[in-house]
């Protein structure tokens, strides 16, 4: 008896040496000096409404999307075409599939296939949504507190695929107004993600130079619990349904996002039709210098600038706001009173003869001094770690 329980105080002792390998093996990462964060400027004002139709229908897309998968790590209890059914009955047009590691065929169409993967199972849930992958690419940081480490994440992801999408910061663990600030190479941000509706993480990288549409999903895990689906999505301006026709009006930023309230509360046929009558943009864009926003229906407009200001509001359907020589980007957001929520994607400051818009990847150059340092570091902590673990044992051994 004395021995198994010897014995089983060295496996438990054992664990978090064998942990702390874990973890370090999956913590290597360069070190990055990063650029001053520098606000929008130039003389130019980018409208990314700018190829807006008025007569032209609003395509409803939900972008982050999970289902049943068969394997140990299930996220959702209805397969696609549950799911697929599920969102055309609340009147989606788009639908993506974004399984965590892994793509997901369209149950029904193939022509609507949507290459993306959800990546990332770090305890922080420093997640992405990957489009369009040339491979998968499962290696990820399971305690990413680094800022370098996130943004080696960023240039990895991008460099295999159309594009990046910072998933839910409002609910990443150690999202900070530091790594918000210096990180890029993400396109698209969940910047609505939590409880609130101030967006302050994505101001805190606009303010900082770091351009990115406003795209809010869902990110729904039981698509029949009424709580969970239909709560956020994307109106989009595009010619189909299908990815290579929507993809250009993503990236230029041809659409606006919507949080919605849990119609109905349990009453599906309430939630079925307040999601049919939905109030939206009739027009937005840039006249000049002046920006305007016209909605379907009244709501309190707020106009949101550099450092999270609130520049302007009004209430009504309708709101202009004229570009002072100190903005360097401008976004509105319209609350209705049956708690719908609109949030448009920003017009920011460049130099047109420089670049074709605000959106840039921000340079960090490689401390390889740094990087050496850090790197040998946890190569140290794996091989006593080890050596620890050996110890444990061999000692009895030893010892007889």
């Amino acid at each position: 008896m004395k021995k198994v329980l010897i014995f089983s105080a060295k496996v438990l002792a054992s664990l978090f040496p064998v942990l702390l390998i874990i973890i370090c093996v999956f913590s290597f990462s360069p070190i990055y000096d990063f650029s001053t964060p520098r606000p929008f400027s130039g003389p130019d004002i980018y409208n990314p409404y700018s190829g807006l139709d008025t007569t032209a229908r609003w395509l409803r897309a939900n972008f982050h999307t999970h289902t049943r998968v068969d394997n140990i790590l299930n996220e959702c209890p209805e397969y696609p075409d549950v799911v697929y059914r599920d969102y055309k009955r609340l009147g989606y047009d788009i639908l993506a599939f974004s399984n965590h590691n892994q793509l997901t065929p369209h149950p029904c169409d193939s022509s609507l296939q949507i290459n993306v993967y959800e990546h990332g199972y770090s305890i922080f849930k420093f997640h992405k949504l990957v489009f369009n992958p040339s491979r998968m690419i499962l290696y990820d940081h399971i305690l990413p507190l680094l800022v370098s480490q996130k943004q080696w994440q960023y240039d990895y992801l991008s460099r295999n695929a159309d594009f990046i999408v910072m998933n839910h910061p409002d609910r990443t663990l150690h999202t900070t107004a530091r790594s918000m600030r210096l990180l890029s190479g993400y396109r698209f941000m969940e910047a609505d993600s939590g409880s609130g509706t101030d967006l302050l993480h994505w101001d805190q990288a606009l303010s900082a130079g770091h351009y990115s549409h406003c795209l809010i999903n869902d990110d729904c895990h039981d698509s029949g619990n009424h709580l969970k689906i239909a709560r956020r999505c994307n109106w989009i301006q595009a010619p189909s349904v299908r990815y290579e026709d929507f993809k250009p009006a993503l990236l230029m930023g041809c659409f606006y996002s919507m949080r919605i309230p849990d119609f109905g509360d349990g009453d599906w046929e309430v939630k079925y039709s307040a999601n049919a009558s939905l109030p939206g943009i009739s027009n937005i864009g840039l006249r000049s210098d002046t920006t305007f926003i016209r909605l379907s229906a009244p709501a309190r407009i707020e106009a949101w600038g550099q450092d999270h200001s609130l520049l302007a509001s009004s209430e009504g359907n309708e709101l202009e706001y004229v570009f002072k020589p100190a903005d360097s980007y401008v976004r509105f957001t319209a609350y209705f009173d049956d708690g719908v929520v609109i949030y448009t994607n920003a017009f920011a400051r460049f130099d047109g003869s420089k670049t074709a818009g605000p959106y840039q990847d921000s340079p960090h150059s490689i401390n390889y001094l740094l990087t050496v340092l850090f790197n040998l570091c946890l190569i140290a902590i794996i091989a006593l770690c080890i050596l620890l673990t050996g110890r444990l044992f061999t000692h009895k051994k030893l010892k007889s």
